[in-house]
């Protein structure tokens, strides 16, 4: 190994300092033949790299001529040093040889435990070691008496039967711990017990008055039906379900039957009553029927449009077409939409294949006026300016759609736009709208894309004035 590497008092002197390591020479040698001086080491590994030469002045080199230098070594071994645990806190200095017999009584130097529990540490740190923390330190305990190496006694702690302790319940008595699992069975009035109804488990002094609200504490029917044991908690669904002695409403109840009787004797009631039930029955019925109509009305209703505009997509037209071809006069139906809120409520109709003038050769269009919610509190007739479009479904990216418009002024002698009678039906198709037979031809809507995807788009809208929507 290379020359020594200890803090020095005073920087060695350059004949000490190997020229290899540059450090105090450790086991130095001499080559004879030009006085040179070297770690023993450091030269064996210079030369094993097979150049025999003097590192200093590169002469020859013989391995026969080279020797220790006994003398050297002395002086250096003589140089003054400080404990290599300086930095740590020790404060010895001394000769360099004398290092090794301080090293037996330094408190910063690592020793094994003389215990032989395969820790390491500082001498200073011994003490406090084989007093508390060795595994392999002898301890008597205090309870019992017994003795125990470091490690069993860490081990005996907190099981020892002589040692004196409170009861793990709390509830302040102090015994030895061998005397503690029975006074926790059968004395300690804080000890768990479990209840022989619900199986819980509940404090000794608490488990009686639990039994007033245990839900499988057995009591007796109200009734006094004769079941036995029956559980609190299926007290309620005994009275409702299975006494014979509980009163119990007619079946019939949301029907209008109010009769009451023990559950035994309804059975009774109900062959006695069959025809009565029957009627109140039927009259259920009818009000429910009733009702179920009004809902649909008001479904219908609000899923009005109120905003005076109509898009009505006619999909499946070839279908549809073709079915109007096969049976004259065929005419299809719009959603209903109102004019504005709480406005006009109207409806508009499509002959596919034309109707009057118009038939065979064109599609025709015409809208008529509806029994609304609100007719009582509008103007009549009718007379707000009515436009018709067949929309363009042409990419407005690629050009600009060319929708087909008709507009006109409702005919307030026309009897379609006189205030409707209540009994007048959306789909009474003896009422003709008023509208265009001839709206667009059959060769006319081909163009373009008025039929895409095998639909159309009819739109209408209706010219309400700002003042009348306000």
């Amino acid at each position: 190994m290379p020359g020594f590497d200890y803090k020095f008092l005073e920087k060695p002197k350059r004949r000490f300092q190997c020229p290899l390591c540059s450090k105090a020479m450790r086991e130095p040698v001499q080559v004879s033949t030009c006085g040179h001086r070297f770690c023993d080491t450091c030269l064996q590994e210079f030369l094993s790299e097979g150049v025999f030469k003097c590192p200093e002045d590169q002469l020859p080199l013989d391995y026969a001529k080279i020797y220790p230098d006994p003398e050297l070594e002395q002086q250096i071994l003589a140089l003054p040093i400080r404990c290599i645990h300086s930095e740590e806190g020790c404060r010895w200095t001394g000769q360099m040889k004398q290092l090794q017999g301080h090293f037996s009584t330094c408190a910063f130097n690592v020793i094994p435990c003389p215990n032989r529990c395969s820790v390491k540490l500082t001498r200073r740190d011994l003490p406090d070691h084989l007093q508390h923390d060795c595994p392999k330190r002898k301890v008597k305990c205090e309870f019992c008496g017994s003795e125990f190496t470091g490690e069993a006694y860490e081990n005996h702690q907190g099981v020892c039967p002589q040692e004196s302790v409170y009861c793990e319940n709390k509830c302040g008595a102090r015994m030895m711990r061998r005397l503690l699992s029975q006074h926790g069975m059968a004395e300690c009035p804080k000890r768990t017990q479990p209840c022989k109804y619900c199986g819980k488990e509940f404090v000794f002094d608490t488990i009686q008055n639990h039994q007033y609200h245990c839900p499988r504490f057995p009591v007796q029917c109200p009734n006094q039906c004769g079941t036995p044991n029956i559980a609190r908690e299926d007290l309620a669904n005994h009275v409702k379900d299975n006494c014979g002695n509980a009163l119990v409403l007619c079946p019939f109840k949301d029907a209008g039957c109010k009769h009451r009787c023990p559950k035994l004797a309804i059975s009774r009631h109900l062959e006695d009553t069959t025809k009565s039930h029957l009627t109140l029955m039927c009259n259920l019925v009818g009000r429910q029927r009733q009702e179920i109509m009004e809902l649909r009305r008001e479904m219908e209703e609000l899923s009005i449009s109120h905003d005076g505009v109509l898009i009505w997509k006619i999909s499946d037209y070839s279908r549809k077409l073709q079915e109007a071809k096969l049976r004259s006069n065929h005419e299809f139906f719009s959603p209903p939409f109102y004019t504005h809120r709480y406005g006009y409520k109207l409806q508009v109709s499509a002959f596919l294949n034309g109707n009057g003038s118009g038939e065979g050769s064109h599609l025709s269009v015409y809208i008529r006026v509806l029994p609304g919610e609100y007719d009582n509190l509008l103007e009549w007739p009718f007379s707000y300016k009515v436009t018709f479009s067949i929309l363009d479904q042409s990419d407005p990216s690629l050009s600009k759609p060319q929708h087909i418009t008709e507009t006109f002024n409702p005919d307030p002698n026309w009897k379609n736009f006189q205030k409707p009678s209540s009994s007048r039906n959306s789909l009474d198709e003896s009422t003709l709208g008023f509208g265009y037979p001839k709206f667009i031809s059959h060769e006319e809507i081909k163009k373009r894309n008025y039929i895409r995807d095998n639909c159309i788009f009819v739109k209408a809208s209706i010219e309400i004035p700002q003042k009348i929507m306000g």
